[in-house]
């Protein structure tokens, strides 16, 4: 017949106080808890902070620009290729790339559908630096269509300033659909041509058209090469990175505040809960050596039992795996409890912020992940411990 657990249970003299275990139950609970809801907390401040566009591969992007006074107004204020090559040489910044601007007149028109005409401003940049390039952002010479990426915070403007102006408000699944009409003009001539809105950009500010159509314009109708920018936009880990920010600081250089103190915040945020993190596993470690001091307490008063048990044949390793499979279900409890918890936290704060953002009520894979690697933490810990004890008899 084979043994089993029931056999050797009238052997174990539990501790007469259950103050211990049930502390530790406690305590390992709620440190599972607050480590769980970090790691989910963190999630939800990198959704609120970082926006769904600004954060492109782990990385930050900022618009630069050269800080105008009284005593310089009157001066060029242009980055030359030897500032934007010295940005681009500081170790602290990945990657900067200038945003130039035409040197023609441009003017769009939307026709009958839209009457509405307005002189404008054209930049472009290198498609790495924009947050959505479609497949159709492309023009080479000859062509007479300029595809358009317009930020969308104009489309924002646009929509409240259209009413006023007996203009039809658009979408930004129709804004598409309009054909536009593009007239440029310089002291070499002009030309027209069509146009559309192929994108919307959460990052850059501007009235993006590619970079191949812009330098040949430039040189086309402006007659002139396009040397200087007016912006550069840089590509950086940390946009708080305290060098960074004196960098930027020494050379003069303005900055959206705005968008720098959105990223000071986010550090603040993160800081905070990796702090709580770190304290749950702190709280768990102590949970964990509660449950150690339990067992210890248990075995040794048994002492006596489990060396009679394994004179009359019974092995250590089978007496180690009969005590640690009785715990499992008790971590399995402590954890299932915990996520349960960690589910009904999110989906009341997933409420509480519903007005601001749309958030998911339910945990993310990673934390369900974290779960799962603590049960088997616990069972392995819980098995090595028991195991090693039987060893000393």
């Amino acid at each position: 017949m084979t043994p089993n657990y029931s056999t050797i249970s009238p052997f174990l003299i539990s501790t007469k106080s259950k103050w211990s275990r049930t502390l530790g139950y406690i305590g390992l609970c709620l440190g599972v808890v607050l480590l769980l809801c970090s790691v989910q907390m963190f999630m939800n401040v990198q959704q609120f902070i970082s926006g769904k566009e600004i954060k492109k591969s782990g990385y930050d992007f900022v618009s630069v620009s050269k800080l105008i006074t009284d005593q310089n107004m009157g001066k060029d204020n242009r980055f030359n290729a030897a500032e934007i090559q010295e940005i681009q040489s500081q170790p602290f910044i990945t990657d900067a790339a200038p945003l130039i601007s035409n040197e023609f007149r441009a003017q769009i028109s939307a026709g009958n559908i839209i009457p509405f005409s307005t002189d404008l401003f054209l930049e472009a940049i290198q498609d790495d630096f924009i947050d959505s390039v479609p497949p159709s952002f492309q023009w080479r010479p000859g062509e007479l269509h300029v595809p358009v990426i317009l930020s969308a915070d104009y489309l924002e403007m646009y929509n409240i300033f259209a009413p006023s102006q007996d203009l039809p408000q658009l979408s930004e699944s129709s804004i598409g659909k309009v054909q536009l009409q593009l007239d440029c003009s310089g002291m070499n001539g002009s030309g027209r041509y069509s146009a559309g809105i192929v994108g919307l950009s959460s990052r850059i500010s501007t009235i993006l058209v590619p970079k191949s159509f812009l330098e040949w314009a430039n040189q086309t109708y402006g007659g002139k090469k396009t040397e200087h920018a007016a912006r550069v936009y840089i590509k950086t880990e940390n946009i708080s990175n305290p060098e960074l920010v004196q960098f930027l600081q020494t050379k003069g250089y303005f900055v959206n505040k705005e968008r720098t103190r959105s990223a000071r915040i986010k550090v603040i945020l993160q800081s905070f809960v990796s702090g709580l993190g770190i304290f749950s596993v702190i709280v768990i470690l102590l949970s964990m050596m509660l449950f150690a001091f339990y067992l210890q307490l248990m075995i040794a008063r048994s002492k006596d039992n489990l060396k009679l048990l394994q004179t009359l044949g019974y092995s250590p390793t089978w007496l180690s795996h009969m005590m640690s499979k009785r715990w499992i279900p008790v971590y399995a409890i402590i954890i299932v409890v915990a996520c349960m918890i960690t589910i009904a936290l999110q989906y009341a704060f997933s409420l509480a912020f519903s007005y601001k953002e749309s958030l998911s009520p339910f945990i993310a894979w990673p934390v369900v992940g974290v779960a799962a690697f603590l049960l088997i933490i616990c069972i392995w810990f819980n098995s090595r411990l028991i195991s090693r004890e039987l060893n000393r008899l």
